[in-house]
């Protein structure tokens, strides 16, 4: 069992920057894949970025591709999500989540473990 605890959320203006952390329990966080999704209010949760158990290979979805930066420290049990040039349409509220397969998996009905959220407001 996996708990996973969201932090870095925030307000922020248009073209600024936040790193959101997920904190995991569990001493077999650094073999699991993990991945961050967001979900705005009226839409479908969406994909943004996984890692892969050891970090050394990222996917990051096309939308953010290029502003956003996934990264782990597995000696910390810690996942973060580095966002730039942040959006107003970046926001919504970004859940960490975690999968004890390796494969890279796009689709979050593929993770097993959820954090709660954390809300990222980005104004105009």
């Amino acid at each position: 069992q996996v708990q996973l605890v969201e932090s870095g959320g925030g307000l922020v203006q248009a073209g600024g920057s936040l790193t959101l952390s997920c904190a995991a329990s569990g001493r077999a966080f650094s073999s699991y894949r993990m991945g961050w999704f967001r979900q705005a209010p009226g839409k479908e949760r969406e994909f943004v970025a996984t890692i892969s158990a050891s970090g050394g290979r990222t996917y990051i979805a096309d939308s953010v591709k290029g502003r956003f930066t996934i990264s782990r420290d597995n000696a910390k049990n810690t996942v973060y999500l580095q966002m730039n040039s942040l959006k107003p349409e970046d926001t919504a509220v970004y859940y960490c989540a975690g999968r004890s397969v390796a494969t890279t998996a796009l689709d979050s009905r593929d993770y097993n473990y959820w954090g709660q959220g954390t809300q990222v407001t980005v104004s105009s």
